[in-house]
């Protein structure tokens, strides 16, 4: 099938996005991104070399609906690679709930269930799904696929998934649910790919990025991981909390803090920007020397040595730990320091590879085999997406 195929991944003040051919490597060809949506837009799109191909700048003045913005996007992928235009839009959606478990054809049953999964993200579910309706209602015949980063997590053995609250608001779906799916599903199958005997052992993926998180792997399967209902949950991140006792939740309540306040702080204003009150973005506070940018440091490294314990237990030991996504695969001194913690389990670290971002930065005589692998999480939606639209097209056509 000729054409190329589009990916979404849509918050609440940028898309970013990528386009495949849809050849047999499907050959990705250019990453790009609009932002400032809802004040300045600013579409840009680059090839693999970093060359800008399009961009277009919306002044601030010029009220440009979501919809009109997001046509330039189609526009520009419809006609770049001059090979047929689009046979189908992958779209990351961060919640499938209980139910979707694996990638859908958007359909409006499957709207209309998403849509109920709202009040389960309620700051990611209706910026992942603005994009679909804005397309179908734009090209109603393009088909979409949903992309869930809850489903790879839906093999958690249930004692795994379940707080322990009274049964009816565990079977309402307040239960643990897991995210960064799609990236642990890229890892894995790397794994398979490049490291087989370690693929089939116990493997622990840090997924650090602005969103943080840590997946237990057995044999490619995810057993545990440390988000949990939301995406606040387990480790320190930009801008999030991480893991957090309720009774400072009833605290704050009890002292006057409404709810909207509440959320906007654990989201937006806690994290490594909320300890160190200088940033977010962990290069910023190695370069500081401001010793509140060091104690965020120490507390995002020592909350990932923690709940390495915790995964270690349940995986029954460790054969492998993989760093990826934004900090782990190019923040060494970070992958130093979690390291250093976790020398206890015979973890030793070949410095010399760490500081040159090596793909095996652990010494021969090392218990625990740790690599870097890069995350693609574009390219797992893509694959999903060429998937489902080939068997949506052979459906059709019986």
């Amino acid at each position: 099938m000729s054409g190329s195929i589009l990916t979404i991944n849509a918050g609440s003040s940028s898309v970013k996005f990528a386009l495949f051919d849809n050849d047999a490597a499907l050959t990705e060809m250019v990453r790009g991104e609009i932002e400032n949506l809802g004040t300045a837009p600013h579409f840009c799109a680059r090839d693999t070399a970093g060359k800008v191909l399009a961009e277009r700048r919306w002044p601030a003045d010029v009220k440009q609906s979501f919809a009109d913005t997001l046509g330039t996007l189609l526009t520009f992928a419809e006609g770049h690679l001059d090979r047929g235009g689009l046979v189908g839009v992958g779209h990351r959606v961060v919640h499938g709930g209980a139910k979707h478990i694996e990638p859908a054809l958007v359909t409006p049953a499957l709207l209309e269930d998403l849509e109920a999964l709202t009040p389960l993200a309620p700051l990611h579910m209706p910026h992942n799904l603005a994009p679909i309706h804005a397309i179908a209602a734009a090209r109603p015949e393009l088909a979409q696929v949903a992309c869930f980063d809850t489903a790879f997590h839906h093999t958690l053995p249930p004692v795994a998934r379940q707080f322990a609250l009274p049964r009816a608001i565990t079977e309402a779906g307040v239960r643990r649910y897991g995210f960064h799916g799609l990236s642990y599903e890229y890892i894995a199958g790397r794994l398979q790919m490049q490291l087989p005997a370690l693929a089939c052992g116990r493997v622990i993926a840090a997924h650090l990025g602005s969103g943080a998180s840590m997946c237990a792997l057995k044999n490619g399967i995810s057993i545990a991981t440390t988000t949990g209902f939301s995406a606040l949950d387990g480790l320190v991140m930009a801008t999030r909390c991480g893991r957090l006792d309720p009774g400072v939740l009833l605290y704050l309540g009890a002292q006057g803090r409404s709810f909207g306040d509440i959320e906007d702080m654990l989201y937006r204003h806690s994290g490594l920007l909320g300890v160190s009150g200088i940033s977010d973005d962990v290069r910023t506070l190695l370069a500081s020397e401001d010793p509140h940018a060091k104690e965020a440091i120490d507390l995002f490294t020592y909350q990932i040595a923690i709940e390495t314990g915790g995964l270690v237990s349940a995986l029954g030991g460790l054969d492998g730990l993989i760093f990826t996504a934004g900090i782990g695969e190019h923040a060494p001194e970070i992958r130093a320091a979690v390291c250093e913690r976790l020398a206890w389990l015979g973890l030793r670290l070949d410095a010399i590879a760490n500081a040159a971002n090596a793909a095996c930065i652990s010494t021969p005589d090392s218990s625990i085999k740790v690599h870097v692998i890069a995350t693609d999480e574009e390219a797992m939606i893509a694959r999903h997406t060429r998937t489902i639209t080939q068997a949506h097209t052979l459906q059709e056509s019986k």
